[in-house]
């Protein structure tokens, strides 16, 4: 496993930021941490290729977007179901995260999924309609009621 180079954790520090609205931000990027637009652009692919960097987009606002309900689902897959379940499960448009914990003896939910929608009416038709396509039984969801902090992590940051 090559290790990343201090040059990557800069453009990675530089791509947690907001990007620049300017009609070049890489470049402005890139000037940022002293390299071209193209050695930027290189670097970012092979971050990419070495799956470090999954992607490069716009993080929407949701509920300022009309996206007001969402919903933490859970629900006990049986371990030899899980991968074909989270594969399909997390092809679907409307769920944000899709991802399996350790049970324990009084939580016997191991698959979660975040489901979101405009009303909690269509949240419970979608968990209902994913639940009923995957063969999926008794199901737990929890409702945000307020939401207190959201952002993105950010790695290598300078203290």
């Amino acid at each position: 496993m090559r290790l990343l180079t201090e040059l990557q954790k800069k453009i990675i520090r530089v791509l947690q930021k907001e990007i620049p609205l300017t009609p070049c931000p890489f470049a402005a990027m890139a000037s940022s941490v002293g390299i071209t637009e193209d050695e930027f652009i290189k670097e970012m692919k092979e971050l990419k290729e070495r799956k470090i960097l999954r992607r490069v987009g716009a993080v929407i606002q949701h509920r300022r977007a009309g996206f007001m309900a969402n919903a933490l689902c859970v629900f006990s897959v049986p371990s030899d179901r899980v991968d074909t379940v989270g594969q399909r499960i997390s092809s679907e448009k409307t769920v944000s995260h899709c991802y399996t914990r350790k049970t324990t003896p009084d939580w016997p939910y191991n698959f979660y999924i975040m489901v979101h929608a405009t009303t909690h009416e269509q949240c419970e038709e979608i968990a209902n309609r994913i639940a009923r396509e995957n063969d999926l039984g008794e199901r737990v969801t929890f409702y945000s009621v307020k939401e207190w902090k959201k952002a993105s992590m950010k790695y290598f940051v300078e203290e």
